[in-house]
Parts: structure tokens; C-alpha cells; sequence
């Protein structure tokens, strides 16, 4: 549509990179949801069908973290075996042996634990993934219906970038939250408390060396996290502005060879990629001392604990067993607790994406059908506006007591200037939206009174504004009809004037169009979209300036082509070239959300008025002051 329909941009959305990598606590700042409870509710419906499953992956989680955290106790069993062993012998005390077998029967149980753990947390996997899928299958179902029953004002209100990346990005985040997050908190926890209780059943003092390094890790993570995270923002920043940048550039490259330009968009590059490296750089190199650090620390504390544990095994306070399993336990100790950190910061940003999956959820849908609404299968094409009152904006009225009367087989011809109402009155037609006041009626029917599938079925289009899909012209001609023959196609293709381009093309009507349509060219496509509307052969047409990007001739066949299309049936042309309407019945001239003239190309010339002056501006070349 063009005019006023509101202006929506068709960048597509970044990605989402998750995480950044170097440390395991930086990742990007958290995103806060507004309602955190109450969305996470939300969510927690979309996980209760598959609650006995959640149960089980929970139960199975917490097993194999148990039995991860019980391995290293039993197998300092064996470091003491051994230990005891060769200082019987190095003592030279009767019986000095080391009791292989006992040590064997260890190491059995030791592999058993480690197999059944692995085992379980594959099992654990393999159930969350499924659930995990079929809620974010659900999730995407509801959307897509809900994005089918939205109005047109939700579409025009919002950027196609924004739609797709609560659609796409924000069901991504959910879905690997689900299937890896969840998992990973409960296994964090459970290691935590289990780690805590075994290394305290070893040795409370050993226990007691080991927290004291905590702080450390805290306090050098959170430091590192607070800097570099200001650098991971301005590497976003300047990470999209170098993409748009780059987009901007070589979509528009033509325009930028024809005026010289590409030493600026060279110098632009190059300043947008210094910032980029520099923010980058620095993200880089905070993040990668945090892994150096934390080492640093970790081994400040074995060191400690190698010591002091090594005091109490001289004075047989522990087993030197006890003392291998402690240091793997210490190490052990500060892991989840960073892994925890982490997953509640993606854990913040994962309810703010659902927040926004949930918002799209709850936009208000079209007006519901009327419990009596009737079902048209064919119309006659006689329109009446009465007394018709619509705006965006409450406070800001567009279209005012609109009265249009059109019999059927007239062409309306719509013209003014930007902003005046024109795709406006064709969108309350079909209604894309629904009036505020007044009526309009299609053959003496109120359209609130028809079901909206049934009353769009009676319209057809070609607009200005080309739509093509990802596919074969075939299946973009046929879009127009259901079941369409190769025949039909080829016929409304002739008439469109598009046949004779299309079997110039390698492979004719099984042509595939890309993602951009940029394999033929704008004025190729509109032929195509024309093709479209002659196929489905509609009770009443509407056409807004669809010839504006085709060379002269072509339009003069097309506009023939046309003129056998309307006949004997109503055709709104939205105009904004006046020489293609000077045939129509009745021109409508809008300004302002008015009807300010009405007559025939040759009566409104004679009233030398608005349209006159519209008209002169475009073809004299008349300087006037509209």
C-alpha cells in the first residue's frame, strides 16, 4: 500500500550471538523483564503439560550429579590403599603389600559411578530436548495463528525487524534456556550443596581454607564483568553499525559508483571498523583475564589446601585419599557457582524474551465476526460510504462523514495528494480496519455484516508496492487461485503482458525468484503481480498506480489489458499519475480525509479547482500553489 499506510523498515534483525566468549560470567548484560513472576507463570503453562517429564529429567540431573560428587571420596579410598602400601614398604614393616584386588574392586565402582552419571545425563538430554522442542513447537504454533488474526494496524505499527525477532530470536533463547539452563541450575545447586557436605565430612577446617578463596573469585569476576561489559555494548553498537553500514553500502552500490562516493563509504568503513576494534580489543582482553585469574586463584587454593592437608595427614588427622579428594573437590567448588551466575543472567534475559513473545500474544485481534454474519459468494459491485468517520489516532481524525455512492461496473478513479485518505479508503473497505462511525455497504450489505474472509475473496489487487515469494513465477502467478491450470496461468500471464519476458528466461515459468527478487527486474515483477490479479479474476478490482514502474509501451498494453479487465465490474484506481484515469466514470479528489471534488477527467478540468491544478502541475509543468 502506499500513502498513509505507516512506513515499516525491512532490515533483518542481528542474530542473536548469546554468551560472549573468555570468561564464564561475561556474558551480555542482562535484559529485565517487566514482570517477572507473572511471565514466568506464563511460561510454567507451557512446561505443565510435560510436568512428570520435567520430573523426571530433574530427578535424573540431581542422581548424576550425586553420583559425579560421590566418585572422587570412593577413589581417595584407593589413593589411601596405595599411599598406606608403599610406606609399609619404604618402613620396611612385616606384611608390607599393596592390596591390588581392593584397589581393583575401587577403581570397578569408581568407573560403574562415572558410566551411570554419563548415562543419566545422556538420558536426561535426550527427555529435555523433547520437551524443550514440542513447548517451543507450541510457542511458534500459537504466534503464527496469533500473527494470521492481527489487524493491519499492528502490522503497520511495528518494523518487520522487530516481528521477526520476537517470532524468531526470542523463541531461539527460550528454547535453549529450556533444553540446556534449566538442567545446568539444578546440576549447579546440586554440586554446590554436595560438594559442600562431602568436603565438610572430610575435613571442616580444609572446608573452611577453601571458602576463603571464594571472595576472591567473586570480587575479580565481578570486577573484570563491570568493565568489560560497557566494551561488549559498544562491540554490539558498532558491530551493527558496521553491518548496516556494509548493507547500506552494496544494496546501493550503483548509486554510490554514479556520484563518486566510494572513497566516504570507504573512509566510513574504515572509522566504524577502528571502533569496532578497538571496543573489541578491549572486550577481548578483559574477558580473557578472567580465565587466568580464576586459575590464578584456583591454585592459590590447591596450593593451601595441599599444605594444610598435608599437616593433617603427618598428624593422621586425615587420610592422604581424603586429601586427593578434597583438592578435586575444592576444584570443583568454584565452577558452579560461576556456572549459576551465568544462567541467572540468561535466565533475566530469557523472561524478557518471553515478555515479548507474550506481549505479541496479547495484542487485541481483529473485531470478532457478528454471531449472524453472512457468507457472499459472488457481487454485483454496488458501494456505498455513509456518513463514514475513521482515524489512527483518536485525537487526530483522518477521514471525516465520508458519503460516496458507486453503482456497479463504474471505475473510481482516487487521486490526491500524500496523506489525503486514498489507501486509507480501501483498507476500511476490505476491512483491514474497521470504521469508527457511519457505514459502507457492498450491494446494500453492511461489511461488518459479511465474514472477512468471505468479503476479501470479492476483491482483487495490484498495487505499487510488489509481492513476491520465494519460488517459482509459476507458483507466484497462481497465489492468485487456488487449483489454477497451466492454461489459466499462461492466459493471465499473456494479458499482464509478462509472457513474452517470462519464456525469455532460462528455465521460462519454472524460474525460481529469490529472497530479494533481485533476479529480474522491479518492473518484471509488477508484471507478475498484475498476472496475479488477472488470474483470480475478482467481482471488484483495485489497482494503486501498478503500472508506475513499467516502460510506455508496456503500460499502454497493459492499461488495454486493464481496460478489458474492468469491464463490467467495479474498479477503485488509485492514481498517482492523472493520465491513466482520464477514462474513469466518476474521480474521486481527496484531501485531508475529504471528498473536496467529484466528476468525470473533462468536468473537473472545466471546474478549474483542485484537480485542475493537480492535473496542470503534472502535465504543464504549471508553478501553483496547491
Amino acid at each position: 500500500m502506499a500513502d498513509e499506510k505507516r512506513t515499516t523498515s525491512q532490515f533483518r534483525p542481528m542474530p542473536d550471538r548469546g554468551p560472549r566468549p573468555g570468561g564464564p560470567l561475561l556474558t551480555r548484560p542482562a535484559e529485565k523483564a517487566k514482570d517477572f513472576k507473572g511471565t514466568l507463570k506464563r511460561l510454567v503453562k507451557y512446561l505443565r503439560p510435560y510436568l512428570v517429564g520435567i520430573i523426571i529429567v530433574l530427578a535424573v540431573t540431581i542422581t548424576a550429579t550425586v553420583l559425579t560428587i560421590i566418585a572422587p571420596k570412593v577413589l581417595g579410598k584407593a589413593t589411601t590403599e596405595i599411599f598406606r602400601g608403599i610406606m609399609a614398604k619404604m618402613l620396611r614393616l612385616p606384611n608390607a603389600r599393596i592390596d591390588f584386588s581392593y584397589v581393583a574392586k575401587i577403581l570397578i565402582q569408581v568407573s560403574i559411578l562415572y558410566i551411570l552419571s554419563a548415562l543419566l545425563n545422556y538420558i536426561q538430554q535426550y527427555v529435555m530436548a523433547g520437551i524443550s522442542q514440542k513447548v517451543v513447537m507450541k510457542m511458534r504454533k500459537d504466534i503464527s495463528e496469533k500473527l494470521a488474526r492481527l489487524p493491519l494496524r499492528f502490522y503497520d505499527s511495528r518494523t518487520h525487524g522487530e516481528i521477526l525477532s520476537r517470532v524468531i530470536n526470542d523463541v531461539d533463547l527460550i528454547s535453549n534456556t529450556l533444553q540446556q539452563s534449566l538442567v545446568q541450575f539444578v546440576s549447579g545447586i546440586v554440586s554446590i550443596i554436595g560438594v559442600t557436605i562431602m568436603m565438610l565430612t572430610i575435613s571442616p577446617l580444609l572446608t573452611g581454607v577453601t571458602v576463603l578463596t571464594l571472595p576472591l573469585s567473586i570480587v575479580a569476576t565481578v570486577l573484570i564483568a563491570k568493565y568489560s561489559q560497557r566494551y561488549f555494548i559498544r562491540q554490539q553498537k558498532h558491530l551493527g553499525e558496521l553491518s548496516g553500514h556494509t548493507e547500506e553500502t552494496y544494496g546501493g552500490h550503483v548509486v554510490v559508483k554514479a556520484f563518486l562516493r566510494e572513497k566516504d563509504s570507504i573512509e566510513k568503513f574504515e572509522k566504524i571498523n577502528d571502533q569496532l576494534y578497538n571496543a573489541s580489543h578491549k572486550a577481548q582482553f578483559l574477558s580473557g583475564m578472567i580465565m587466568p585469574l580464576m586459575r590464578f586463584i584456583g591454585n592459590l587454593g590447591y596450593v593451601i589446601v595441599s599444605v594444610v592437608g598435608g599437616i593433617l595427614v603427618t598428624k593422621r588427622a586425615i587420610t592422604i585419599g581424603d586429601v586427593q579428594a578434597f583438592i578435586q573437590y575444592s576444584q570443583q567448588f568454584t565452577q558452579p557457582i560461576v556456572q549459576i551466575s551465568n544462567i541467572a543472567n540468561l535466565i533475566q534475559s530469557t523472561i524478557a524474551a518471553a515478555e515479548r513473545v507474550f506481549e505479541v500474544l496479547d495484542e487485541p485481534e481483529e473485531a470478532p465476526e457478528k454471531p449472524n454474519a453472512v457468507t457472499v459468494q459472488k457481487v454485483k459491485g454496488d458501494v456505498e460510504f455513509q456518513n463514514v468517520y475513521f482515524s489512527y489516532v483518536p485525537e487526530k481524525p483522518l477521514i471525516e462523514d465520508l458519503n460516496i455512492e458507486i453503482k456497479s461496473g463504474q471505475r473510481i478513479a482516487i487521486v490526491g495528494p500524500t496523506g489525503a485518505g486514498k489507501t486509507t479508503l480501501v483498507n476500511l473497505l476490505m476491512r483491514f480496519y474497521e470504521i469508527q462511525k457511519g457505514t459502507i455497504r457492498i450491494d446494500g450489505i453492511d461489511t461488518r455484516d459479511i465474514y472477512k474472509n468471505s468479503l476479501r475473496k470479492c476483491f482483487g489487487m495490484a498495487l505499487q508496492d510488489t509481492w513476491l515469494f520465494n519460488g517459482t513465477i509459476r507458483e507466484n502467478i497462481a497465489y492468485g487461485k487456488e487449483d489454477a491450470t497451466e492454461e489459466e496461468i499462461i492466459k493471465a500471464s499473456k494479458m499482464a503482458q509478462a509472457h513474452h519476458f517470462i519464456m525469455a528466461l532460462p528455465d521460462g515459468y519454472d524460474t525460481v525468484i529469490n529472497e530479494e527478487a533481485t533476479n529480474i527486474s522491479y518492473g518484471e515483477k509488477q508484471l507478475i503481480t498484475i498476472a496475479r490479479a488477472f488470474l483470480a479474476d475478482p467481482d471488484i478490482l483495485i489497482l494503486d498506480e501498478a503500472t508506475s514502474n513499467v516502460d510506455t509501451l508496456t503500460e499502454i498494453y497493459i492499461q488495454k489489458a486493464m481496460d478489458e479487465l474492468m469491464k463490467n465490474r467495479t474498479s477503485f484506481i488509485i492514481a498517482h499519475r492523472l493520465s491513466t484515469i482520464r477514462n474513469a466514470d466518476l474521480i474521486l479528489v481527496m484531501n485531508e480525509g475529504r471528498i473536496i471534488e467529484k466528476g468525470t477527467h473533462k468536468e473537473l478540468l472545466e471546474k478549474n479547482g483542485f484537480y485542475a491544478q493537480l492535473y496542470k502541475s503534472q502535465f504543464l509543468g504549471a508553478l501553483v500553489d496547491v
